[in-house]
C-alpha cells in the first residue's frame, strides 16, 4: 500500500477520534472540548478545502475526511454557543460574546481562503493547517489551565491530536509531497514544535490524573 496513503489515513482517523470525542465529551459535560480560535480557524480550514479539494482534485481521502470533519465541528461549534458564554461572563455580556465569536469565524474563513489563494491548494492548505495546529496546541494548554483542570478534556483527545500530527509531518516534513517539491523544513520544524507543546500537555493531563488538586495547591 502507498506510504502517503498509510500515513495520510492513519491522521484521518486520529483526527476524526479528536472531534468525535471533542463532541461527546462537550456534551456530556456541558462545555465545549476544543479552544474557540482552533475551532474557529478548523472549521474554515475544512469548509475551504472540501469544496476547492473537490473541485480541484474530485473526492479523495483528504477531501471525505474534510467533509467529515467539518460535520464534526459544526456540532463542537454548537456546544461552544450552547455552554461557552460562562467561561466569558465576567468580560462579556451575551450579545457581545456572541458577536465576538461570529467576527472571528468571519476572520478565520478570510484567512484560509487567502492562505490557498496566495499558495496552492496543498501548500496553503499544509501551512495553515500546520500553524493552526500550533494555535491549538498552545491554546489547549491554556485551556488547562485557565480551567484549572481537565474539564472538557483528556487524553483520548491528546494523544490523538499528537498522533495525527506526527503522520503530516513525516509525509510533507519528511518524505515530501510533490506540490513542494522537495521535504518541507518549514513543516518539519512547525510539526516538531507542535509535538513539542503537545507531549507537555499530555504531561499536563496524566499529572491531572494522579492528583486532581495540584492546580490549586499551588496557589496555597
Amino acid at each position: 500500500m502507498d506510504t502517503q496513503l498509510i500515513l495520510a489515513g492513519i491522521s484521518g482517523i486520529c483526527w476524526t477520534i479528536v472531534y468525535i470525542e471533542s463532541l461527546r465529551l462537550g456534551i456530556k459535560q456541558k462545555t465545549y472540548a476544543m479552544p474557540f480560535w482552533a475551532l474557529a480557524l478548523n472549521i474554515a480550514w475544512e469548509t475551504v478545502h472540501s469544496i476547492w479539494g473537490y473541485r480541484e482534485e474530485g473526492m479523495t481521502i483528504q477531501v471525505i475526511f474534510n467533509s467529515v470533519w467539518c460535520l464534526f465541528d459544526i456540532g463542537i461549534l454548537y456546544t461552544y454557543f450552547k455552554y461557552g458564554q460562562k467561561y466569558f461572563s465576567e468580560f462579556f455580556p451575551k450579545k457581545i460574546f456572541i458577536v465576538w465569536s461570529i467576527l472571528a469565524l468571519v476572520v478565520s474563513y478570510l484567512l484560509q481562503y487567502f492562505f490557498v489563494a496566495e499558495f496552492g491548494l496543498v501548500k496553503g492548505g499544509s501551512y495553515s493547517a500546520f500553524l493552526q495546529n500550533l494555535i491549538m496546541s498552545i491554546l489547549f494548554i491554556a485551556m488547562f489551565i485557565q480551567r484549572r483542570g481537565d474539564e472538557g478534556q483528556n487524553l483520548t483527545i491528546a494523544i490523538n491530536k499528537f498522533i495525527g500530527t506526527v503522520m503530516p509531518t513525516i509525509l510533507v516534513g519528511i518524505i515530501g509531497l510533490e506540490a513542494f517539491g522537495r521535504p518541507s523544513l518549514f513543516i518539519l520544524v512547525i510539526g516538531i514544535t507542535i509535538a513539542f507543546f503537545d507531549l507537555i500537555y499530555i504531561g499536563l493531563l496524566l499529572i491531572n490524573r494522579q492528583n486532581k488538586s495540584w492546580l490549586q495547591n499551588g496557589n496555597n
